[in-house]
């Protein structure tokens, strides 16, 4: 059958959603290169290892993001003879550099706590008064990238970008990452030395845990993971009541983006025309375009009935 291309109508055209996904990258680059900056001058001055360490969390959130951008721009170019589903997988590729970044920045912070901590046990290291004007750099940071994860929150909603839905789980774990700065900041000024490591060393732990999963996701998306129980269903509660299909033997979909692509095989009476089963699989086509929104295209194939007939 001829393959039916369906243009997804989100709110506001497919121009809104590029262009949110875009302020989302822009804001987050602006907002963490500032972050790093003041987080490192501060940390520095304030002899606090553990805003440092996130400032050096805030420089990789910097490095990634110019890659992140430098996909999302790509993954906008539209299709081509060699890309005729276009390139919004570049969304997922960048997925894959936010999760890559996350695990690494986990682990480094892991690292530097754990060796901090051992340092202060075995009595090698002498830890300098911390400044407090660090806790309000803590807590300026939380306030920050509240505002970040919210924002790409609201974007990953109406986007369905795995990208930007990347960026905002990053953002909630460097909101975790400065509580647990604030927190072992807290109690050093309260003269628990330890204290900084340790809070430093638990929040990292989940901060590699969140890559974990972005990169998971993301290779799921990239290996064509069949959609889950609730899509077939909404793909074929949406054939139910089209007009000459008996049932439906097969539904596979994947993903290009925050977009999906469709190969569904139903069944027609067998005694009919060609021109009549090619009229039901057209139907059924445009009856797929108006109930799933994110669908691109969809390639509908038609079987005879078991018997020949209805």
């Amino acid at each position: 059958m001829k393959p039916a291309d369906g243009v997804p109508r989100p709110p506001g055209g497919r121009a809104k959603p590029r262009r949110m996904i875009r302020l989302v990258v822009n804001l987050g680059l602006a907002g963490n290169a500032a972050l790093a900056a003041a987080k490192l001058g501060l940390g520095i001055l304030g002899h606090s290892k553990a805003l440092l360490a996130d400032g050096i969390n805030s420089v990789s959130d910097v490095v990634y993001f110019l890659v992140v951008k430098f996909f999302v721009g790509m993954s906008g170019k539209p299709a081509d003879r060699e890309h005729p589903y276009g390139h919004h997988q570049y969304e997922t590729i960048a997925a894959l550099v936010v999760g890559a970044f996350v695990v690494t920045s986990g682990l480094a912070i892991f690292w530097d706590a754990v060796d901090s901590l051992f340092d202060l046990i075995k009595g090698t290291e002498t830890p300098a008064a911390i400044a407090s004007f660090t806790l309000w750099a803590a807590a300026g940071t939380v306030a920050a990238k509240l505002f970040l994860m919210f924002q790409a929150r609201r974007a990953g909603r109406v986007t369905d970008s795995l990208a930007v839905k990347a960026i905002a789980r990053d953002h909630r774990n460097d909101v975790l990452a400065s509580l647990g700065v604030g927190a072992g900041i807290l109690l050093s000024l309260s003269g628990h030395p330890w204290a900084d490591p340790i809070a430093g060393a638990a929040v990292a732990v989940i901060v590699a845990k969140t890559g974990f999963s972005i990169l998971l996701e993301s290779a799921d998306e990239l290996m064509n993971a069949i959609p889950g129980e609730e899509m077939k269903e909404r793909f074929a509660a949406s054939l139910r009541d089209v007009p000459g299909v008996v049932g439906i033997e097969d539904i596979r979909a994947h993903r290009f983006g925050p977009y999906l692509v469709a190969n569904i095989i139903i069944r027609v009476n067998g005694a009919l025309r060609v021109a009549e089963a090619d009229a039901i699989a057209t139907a059924a086509e445009t009856r797929l375009r108006e109930d799933v929104e994110m669908l691109r295209k969809v390639y509908v194939h038609i079987h005879p009935a078991e018997g020949g007939g209805q």
